[in-house]
């Protein structure tokens, strides 16, 4: 008596296997992308304030680069955007280690591309201002950041808090998109579950 074996359950079997396979993959692959991400920020970030300790005079006026819109102004800022908080510098190294711990540990689950580079504008922005908090004059903890792009006269920023800004506006968009940073598992319907 021959018995009559039905190929269907292991093929799909198999392909449950692959596809759980392939996903530790696939989050490995946008994980090492979203470091690189932050890495290049930070590298572009320290290269630049670094061009512009060289190169640009402390207090001097500023050089216009698209008109008055954008120009190169140095100053050391020990507060956070528009110079807020400049007495609590020690406050603004806490909340940016804070913030560098909460992305990095969030930046696990990710399994979107487009969360992946939001991320990883937000680490790369957040690990660089942390760097300069903790490193730069004139001290431990209460560094200065470096800031040197004048928007006519409205904020003086840099490179980092462009990707932070970047990132932010990124979050907002994608997650108005209904774009969710790890897929929720499909659920069998009821009539799959009786058809098994």
């Amino acid at each position: 008596m021959t018995e009559n074996l039905d190929p269907a359950p292991a093929t799909a079997s198999s392909a449950s296997t692959t596809s759980t396979a392939s996903s530790p993959r696939v989050s490995r692959r946008l994980l090492g992308g979203l470091f690189a991400l932050a890495a290049f920020v930070i590298a572009a970030d320290q290269l630049s304030k670094w061009w512009a300790e060289t190169n640009l005079e402390l207090g001097a006026p500023g050089i216009p680069v698209i008109g008055d819109f954008i120009s190169w102004q140095l100053i050391y800022n020990p507060g956070a955007a528009f110079s807020i908080g400049e007495e609590f510098t020690w406050v603004l190294t806490i909340f940016a280690a804070f913030a560098v711990v909460a992305i990095t540990w969030y930046s696990w689950r990710v399994e979107s591309r487009a969360w992946a580079v939001a991320l990883g504008l937000l680490l790369g922005g957040a690990i660089t201002h942390l760097g300069d908090r903790l490193f730069r004059d004139p001290g431990f903890a209460r560094g200065h950041v470096v800031d040197f792009i004048n928007y006519n006269g409205y904020f003086i920023g840099n490179i980092a808090d462009i990707a932070l800004v970047g990132g932010a506006i990124m979050i907002v968009i994608i997650s108005l998109m209904g774009i969710a940073s790890k897929p929720e598992p499909i659920k069998a319907s009821a009539s799959d579950a009786a058809a098994d």
